[in-house]
């Protein structure tokens, strides 16, 4: 029997698996073959869409289905995020502009809005507490699997197969996902109806969409201090101030702010926040380094993140099966430490520096952030009931996501403004050189044929000065890791604790239930 009820978890803990992988390699898989969607269907103006789409959907979904998965159960809206995702990835692929792709792109990102948060969540009902740390490291893991084989199969089935296949791979992976989570998972927990909390969702919905699109538009398409950037930002306050007051009002709010009052989510979620932020400049501005200035190639761009992604995928298993052992505090403070350390290290990089300097640094940062990946996520749930846990989860994702997107952007403006003041001075008295290199946009200058209009004698200054914005950006990236080493120290002494293990094979009984009914809720699978 209870070898029959373990084979049952396994499977199931493979389709949430398939589930988190599908969602988090999607964005980088289209990234590497946008050239070519592009080359195909047109509309090098609204590309981005085709990014945007997907990331205010999926942002916006988190929150609204982790709270929908605690008041109607996790089944029901994880089925429903596959089926959406399959749809979507299946739309995607018959897309014939790239406004059709962007629309399409935005189903998916309502479909991926339920998968992770929702697969965290059902992995700590079912899972005996004494295994969660081990799969919390494998589920972290899968991030840093996804972020390597994601550009580089994208890649592949770009130049071998077709584009559209990078939406249709999803469909026969999420339909094993959906059989196999159908027909294992065995959800016990008794559902009451409750009211929907609709200004809620509408009033976040609108505050992410209008903060996600004057962050994608502000600077490119259109000038931050124009019209309509200074409206979005105004809808953004505008509508988030509505929906905290919604949210005070509401009886089943999308966002139950007591959890912040739990010194070791709130904690979390700062880490989070920081951390993502700061990791997400590393993840960006490494490849534009070693291309621009050390001269590697765009190609396989997926190899150039290989040491870093490496690094995270050791940390976050090692820290997943340390978690029933060490405190949250000291794993996040130590592995923190080597953040700090290579986030450091990369400000002193220089057109000069090696490849191995870089690939040492690279594989510091991964080691950094790595724990994150898992102990974080159990940490945000540590001592919550099992009608706590999906909003818990969800909000924790959310926030962590709107850390990488105000990281993104953010550093974006720091090393825009640091190169094209240096580029400026370069080419003061050269202006047929600067308006046929748009110095306004340091990308151009990554491609060959953009490097072959500077003279000879100017590439060692371009490069250093593209170096320079680079490791003036790391410089600011250290700020955030700090910020987050100081999170830590709030987090107490908790730790992972198998003390309340299972009873009934894999049920999980939460010892930190406030009630026994709510104990009784905590059963998960049979």
């Amino acid at each position: 029997m209870k070898q029959q009820q373990e084979s049952r978890l396994s499977v199931v803990i493979a389709a949430l698996l398939l589930g988190i992988l599908m969602a988090s390699m999607d964005n980088s898989i289209v990234a590497t073959a946008m050239g070519n969607i592009v080359g195909e269907i047109g509309g090098m103006d609204k590309f981005v869409w085709v990014t945007s789409a997907y990331m205010v959907a999926e942002m916006a979904g988190m929150p609204i289905f982790g709270k929908l998965s605690d008041m109607y159960g996790r089944k029901r809206f994880f089925v429903f995020g596959i089926i959406l995702f399959m749809i979507g990835s299946a739309l995607c692929g018959t897309a014939h502009s790239i406004t059709q792709l962007a629309l399409f792109r935005a189903v998916q990102g309502i479909g991926g809005g339920a998968l992770i948060p929702i697969a965290f969540t059902i992995m700590f009902d079912a899972v005996p507490l004494e295994k969660r740390g081990k799969l919390g490291g494998l589920f972290g893991a899968v991030f840093g699997i996804s972020s390597i084989f994601g550009p580089l199969l994208g890649a592949y089935i770009t130049d071998y197969i077709a584009w559209q296949w990078i939406f249709y791979i999803n469909l026969p992976l999420g339909l094993a996902a959906l059989l196999m989570i159908m027909m294992f998972y065995k959800e016990s927990h008794e559902h009451s109806k409750q009211p929907i909390d609709w200004a809620g969702a509408a009033t976040l919905l609108g505050a992410v969409v209008c903060l996600m699109f004057a962050l994608e538009m502000g600077g490119k398409q259109l000038a931050w201090d124009s019209i309509e950037i200074i409206s979005l930002f105004g809808g953004f306050v505008l509508l988030t101030a509505v929906f905290l007051y919604c949210e005070t009002k509401a009886k089943e709010p999308i966002i139950t702010f007591g959890l912040f009052k739990n010194r070791i989510y709130a904690s979390s979620v700062v880490i989070g926040f920081f951390s993502g932020a700061a990791f997400v400049a590393a993840s960006v501005y490494i490849p534009i380094y070693v291309q621009g200035v050390l001269g590697g190639s765009a190609t396989n761009s997926g190899m150039v993140l290989l040491p870093m992604m490496v690094g995270s995928v050791v940390t976050a298993t090692i820290a997943g099966n340390l978690m029933i052992r060490i405190s949250y505090r000291s794993i996040m403070l130590s592995t923190l430490f080597l953040l700090l350390v290579g986030v450091l290290l990369l400000t002193t990089l220089g057109p000069e520096s090696s490849r191995f300097e870089v690939t040492m640094y690279m594989i510091l940062v991964g080691l950094g952030i790595g724990a994150s990946f898992s102990v974080l996520s159990n940490a945000c749930i540590h001592g919550l009931s099992y009608r706590q846990r999906g909003t818990a989860s969800s909000t924790f994702n959310f926030l962590r996501s709107l850390g990488m997107t105000l990281g993104i952007t953010m550093f974006g403006m720091i090393q825009n403004h640091a190169f094209t003041g240096r580029m400026n001075k370069l080419f003061s008295g050269s202006e047929g050189a600067s308006a046929s290199l748009r110095i306004d946009d340091p990308h151009v200058l990554l491609s060959e044929q953009s490097r072959s209009l500077i003279p000879n004698e100017l590439v060692h200054s371009v490069s250093q000065a593209l170096s320079s914005s680079i490791t003036h950006t790391f410089a600011w990236a250290v700020l955030p890791v700090l910020l987050a080493c100081a999170a830590t120290l709030f987090m107490g002494r908790a730790k992972l604790d198998a003390s309340g293990a299972a009873t009934e094979g894999s049920t999980v009984l939460d010892e930190h239930a406030a009630s026994p009914k709510e104990r009784k809720e905590c059963q998960a699978v049979r």
